[in-house]
């Protein structure tokens, strides 16, 4: 067994494996080659969004590498600012229809609050969401989508899901990383059998200036963004990490050494990570107004 067959269990029992291809600002005319040769190493989730203008791409490149469709698991994200069900069901189809996909094993609401509020507004949307969840889980109800989830989803955000839908969401995909780590969020999450997906394992880069974290990864002898993967993994998490050039994807994926207890403690224990330009993102804590951006660093 490789990493690439290593699969967690949602809870209506789709299986998903544990490592997936991000593609957050891989433009849609590079995207196509990017997925193929992702799927052709041994990926076998692809991980994208509406507000990456990238689905045609990567249903163009899920197509090209030739990997037999139920052998490949797509993700989509309804975009952040759609909260009300006409619109999210709209999004789902055209998703589909860009895609050129009968259906997609999972999508989820990209965030609680559209990418304008984050950080700056204190409402969370609760009825649009549950609009728009309604929507999705019409959409998995026939035959659209195998799973629903969410993203960013705080706990008051999942409650509200929670509470008052007939069906939990199965995944949150969060900000997860060596010095950034939601601890409660993590464990709430998994209470709920929850399964939490970390994006930007590697701080958008960032991780690779921090010394504590690079002196760690020389102890093992693999890079830091090897260990930082390492570390979401072996907290039980589905791992996103980004990559363009097939040498770093490959490289991704090897992970089959084990951070010992210390560790971990000690990379518990970094807060230190400077998110540098990527820091205007609303999820790094920045204001942007708009999430789509099309630069940023080879491994995220």
């Amino acid at each position: 067994m490789t990493i690439f067959d290593e699969t967690s269990t949602l809870s209506n029992g789709v299986t998903i494996p544990r490592l997936a291809l991000g593609t957050w600002e891989i433009n849609n005319e590079d995207v196509s080659a990017v997925v193929q040769n992702a799927l052709q190493i041994g990926y076998r989730h692809i991980d994208t969004a509406q507000a990456y203008g990238n689905e045609e791409g990567v249903g163009e490149g899920i197509k090209k590498a030739g990997i037999p469709r139920d052998q490949v698991f797509v993700n989509s994200k309804v975009a952040a600012e759609i909260k009300n069900y006409d619109d999210a069901k709209k999004s789902i189809d055209e998703s589909l229809r860009r895609m050129k996909l009968d259906y997609l094993d999972m999508m989820i609401i990209h965030s609680p609050q559209p990418w304008i509020e984050v950080n700056q507004s204190r409402d969370r949307h609760f009825q649009g969401n549950l609009e728009t969840w309604r929507a999705m889980e019409d959409a998995m109800a026939e035959g659209k989508l195998r799973a629903i989830g969410v993203s960013s989803f705080l706990k008051p955000d999942l409650d509200n899901i929670i509470q008052n839908s007939q069906v939990k969401p199965m995944v949150n995909q969060i900000l997860a990383h060596v010095g950034h780590m939601p601890v409660d969020l993590v464990n709430y999450s998994n209470q709920q059998g929850i399964i939490v997906e970390a994006f930007s394992p590697i701080a958008h880069g960032f991780s690779l200036k921090v010394p504590a974290i690079r002196k760690i990864a020389e102890k093992y002898d693999v890079s830091v963004a090897q260990l930082c993967i390492r570390y979401d993994w072996q907290l039980g998490m589905i791992v996103l990490p980004k990559a363009v050039k097939p040498e770093h994807m490959k490289a991704n994926a090897k992970i089959d050494f084990e951070i010992s207890n210390e560790d971990m403690q000690t990379l518990n224990c970094i807060n230190n990570v400077d998110y540098g330009d990527a820091s205007i993102y609303p999820v790094y804590g920045g204001k942007l107004k708009s999430f789509n951006g099309k630069s940023g660093s080879e491994n995220s």
